[in-house]
């Protein structure tokens, strides 16, 4: 039986695990942190949508959105093992003037067979009781005078998603992938650092441990979010890639929701384009996150174990975008929420390759949007995998992958580390 250890416990490294383990590997999952879940995966807003800027990852989101569906079919776990559970809620996308981005997803769900309504501005109403219909592009950061300050235009209209809403319990679905893992046959390690490849003759044998323990494998992968930069440096495999990966900070609000909506049990997700923001339902009421838009400077870390966790103008510049969408949003005087780091690409879209060391792969760049891929990332890697170690040559002809339940097969270059910078990109957090 081949080994492969995985490094990162979270939602990637553990769907990757369970679909190898499944595949007749023997797998060994690393992590640093006490328990599956615990870094970038607990810090998800855990959005599920199938609206992206690039084909491919469109068609993606769309198999992955089967699994989340049928979560506890997938992951297939004992009745009395607790299961993360999907919300579906539709996703409604908010865009200013004529929204030609927002028709090039919509042409790209007709090819698909993603479902979506076309909504005048008016419509949003039926989502949104009180919605503000100004718009307030071009975004603003809180320092310039005309912050919040509405235009003479309102927003162009809005597309709303049905096949969307949220997973409640994001470290949840990480445990359940680790469980299910094991009952394959995986094997994991907490609190177990890794500060060393072993190398023989070209190809990597295995990892080195902080406490000094070598663990043999044929195969390692990069599933390190915002730790698989400095993995890949340490793997000295960063020289032919034309794509880098960089851990970026972000914060997200948790607050009450609108005052005239009951958003824990009503809301739905938004992307709002032109405030930018996005929000979905919580139990808290409402969470509320930024965009990216190009006003608001990116604060790369060079260490992701000594990242600032305390909230800064970040968090109210989010939370009163939001609320120039939703007028009656209830903004309490204690920032509450979180701060996270995304392993952020250089245009916004994740790597799954093989590396320049035979034997080592990685899958990273997640930049904050492919939890929701993760099941299908998992079957995508198990791919790439067997077919690269049984002599196939992905850099010089690009593997194609078939989506088993949309019966769509996708280019995998597209995720190369080679590739050149995409233009089709958001180049933000809605890849």
């Amino acid at each position: 039986m081949k080994q492969v250890i995985i490094i990162g416990a979270g939602i990637i490294g553990g769907a990757i695990a369970y679909e190898m383990a499944k595949a007749g590997w023997g797998v060994t999952v690393v992590d640093k942190a006490p328990e599956a879940g615990y870094g970038s995966t607990s810090n998800s807003s855990a959005v599920i949508r199938i609206n992206y800027s690039v084909l491919e990852t469109c068609a993606m989101a769309l198999e992955g959105w089967s699994y989340w569906r049928d979560w506890a079919g997938y992951v297939g776990l004992p009745q009395d093992r607790p299961v993360a559970s999907y919300k579906e809620t539709g996703s409604l996308v908010i865009y200013s003037g004529e929204g030609a981005a927002m028709g090039r997803i919509t042409d790209i769900m007709d090819q698909i067979g993603g479902t979506y309504e076309r909504l005048a501005p008016e419509g949003i109403h039926r989502f949104l009781p009180g919605a503000d219909l100004s718009s307030y592009a071009p975004a603003r950061r809180m320092d310039d005078p005309d912050f919040g300050e509405p235009g003479e235009e309102q927003i162009g209209g809005a597309v709303f998603f049905q096949q969307a809403g949220y997973v409640n319990d994001p470290k949840l679905a990480a445990q359940n992938l680790q469980w299910a893992a094991q009952a394959a046959g995986a094997q994991y390690l907490f609190r177990s650092t890794v500060t060393a490849l072993e190398i023989h003759d070209g190809r990597p044998t295995g990892v080195r441990l902080e406490d000094g323990r070598v663990l043999k494998a044929d195969v390692v992968v990069n599933a390190g979010g915002p730790w698989s930069a400095g993995l890949n440096r340490m793997a000295g495999v960063t020289g032919d890639m034309t794509i880098r990966t960089r851990p970026n900070r972000q914060e997200v609000a948790y607050i009450p929701g609108p005052a005239n909506m009951d958003y824990r049990h009503d809301g739905i997700v938004i992307a709002d384009l032109d405030a930018e923001f996005y929000a979905r339902p919580d139990p808290v009421g409402i969470c509320v996150g930024s965009t990216d838009p190009a006003c608001d400077p990116h604060e790369f870390i060079d260490d992701p174990d000594a990242v600032d966790t305390r909230f800064t103008d970040q968090w109210t510049t989010i939370v009163m975008r939001g609320a120039m969408r939703l007028p009656e949003m209830r903004i309490p005087g204690q920032a509450s929420g979180l701060v996270a780091l995304y392993d952020t690409s250089d245009d916004w879209l994740p790597i799954y390759d093989k590396t320049s060391l035979p034997g080592f792969y990685m899958a990273c760049g997640t930049s904050g949007n492919q939890f929701k891929m993760a099941p299908v990332v998992g079957k995508l890697m198990t791919h790439l995998i067997a077919k690269t170690e049984a002599g196939h040559d992905h850099d010089a002809s690009p593997l194609d992958f078939l989506l088993e339940r949309t019966g769509r097969r996708i280019d995998l270059g597209i995720y190369s580390r080679k590739r050149k910078i995409n233009a089709d990109s958001s180049f933000s957090v809605m890849g």
